[in-house]
C-alpha cells in the first residue's frame, strides 16, 4: 500500500512536536529537583536501604525502548509491505515517549522524593552529620531525589505498552479473532517484559513501590492515549488500521473525485489491514 500521508506543514509540524519534546526531556533531565526536608528518623530507617547497581542498566533501558517499537515498523514495512501503519505506529510513539518523558520529569523535579537508597547516597561511610548536611558526590544526591515516580517503569511501560497495542491490534486479539492463546500470549508478551524492568526498580533499592506503580501507569496510560491519536480501537473490526488509511478512503468519496476505479476498489477490500479476509499474513 503506497504512503498516503504526504509531506505538509501538518507533518511538519508533527516532527517538530516531538523533536521539542525530545529537546526538554533531556534538559530536564539535567535540572535540580525540589530538596525536600528530611526527619533523621526517616533518614534511618525510610531510606537507608543498601546501595546496588542497577538490574536494568540505562543502556539496556534505552536499547529495548529504541529498538522494539523500531522492529515493529520494519516488521509492518517489510514483511506486511503496509508502509502506512509503520510510518504511523513511529508517529505514535514517537509522540508517547516525549510526553511520557516530559511529564514524568516533571513531576519528579516537582516531588522530590529520596531514593531508598538516599542515606547511603548522602552519606558514602555511613555516618552522618549533626546538621544532616550530605557529604557524598553531588551528583548521586541529586539523583537520589527523583525516585517518584519511575522513570524506568513510566519509559518501559510507555514503549512496550504501545508494542502491546499495536500487536492486539494487528492481530485483532480483541475484536474479530477472540479465543486464540497463541494471539493472546503474542499480545501480553512486551507486557511482561515491561513489569519485569519496572519490579526491578524494587529488587535493586532504586524506587518505592508506589514509584513504580505509579510510573507503570503513566506510561502505559500515555503509550494507549497516543495509540489511539492513529489507530482505530482495539475492540473494533478496524482494529490495527491507521485512521489515515479509511480517512484517506473516506475524503475520496467526499471531494467527489472520481479516481476509485473497481479495480482499486478490490485492491482496497484486499488489503489485509481493512478486513482480514484475503491475504492476510497475520493468519
Amino acid at each position: 500500500m503506497p504512503l498516503i500521508r504526504s509531506a505538509s506543514l501538518n507533518l511538519f509540524i508533527e516532527i517538530l512536536i516531538r523533536i521539542a519534546l525530545v529537546s526538554a526531556f533531556c534538559y530536564m533531565e539535567t535540572m535540580s529537583p525540589f530538596v525536600r526536608v528530611i526527619h533523621k528518623s526517616d533518614l534511618e530507617s525510610e531510606y537507608k536501604y543498601p546501595r546496588r547497581e542497577s538490574y536494568v542498566p540505562g543502556s539496556a533501558l534505552w536499547a529495548i525502548v529504541l529498538s522494539v517499537p523500531c522492529l515493529l515498523s520494519l516488521l509492518a514495512w517489510a514483511a506486511c509491505n503496509d508502509c502506512n501503519d509503520a510510518f504511523e505506529l513511529l508517529l505514535a510513539w514517537s509522540l508517547a515517549l516525549g510526553l511520557n518523558g516530559v511529564l514524568t520529569d516533571t513531576v519528579k523535579l516537582i516531588s522530590g522524593r529520596p531514593r531508598p537508597d538516599f542515606f547511603y547516597r548522602c552519606f558514602p561511610d555511613g555516618i552522618p552529620t549533626e546538621d544532616l548536611q550530605c557529604t557524598g558526590d553531588p551528583d548521586d544526591i541529586m539523583e537520589g531525589r527523583k525516585s517518584f515516580p519511575s522513570g524506568h517503569s513510566s519509559l518501559s511501560f510507555c514503549s512496550l505498552g504501545m508494542a502491546t497495542a499495536w500487536i492486539c491490534g494487528r492481530l485483532g486479539v480483541l475484536s474479530r479473532r477472540r479465543g486464540s492463546a497463541l494471539r493472546v500470549v503474542c499480545c501480553l508478551a512486551p507486557l511482561v517484559v515491561a513489569s519485569s524492568v519496572a519490579l526491578s526498580r524494587s529488587c535493586d533499592y532504586h524506587h518505592h513501590w508506589q514509584d513504580i506503580l505509579v510510573g507503570s501507569l503513566l506510561g502505559y496510560s500515555i503509550a494507549i492515549f497516543c495509540y489511539r491519536q492513529h489507530y482505530h480501537p482495539l475492540s473494533s473490526d478496524l482494529s490495527g488500521v491507521p485512521y489515515v488509511v479509511t480517512n484517506g478512503s473516506i475524503m475520496k468519496y467526499v471531494n467527489g473525485k472520481p479516481d476509485i476505479s473497481p479495480v482499486k476498489e478490490k485492491e482496497l477490500e484486499s488489503t489485509p489491514l481493512l478486513n482480514g479476509r484475503k491475504e492476510d499474513k497475520w493468519i
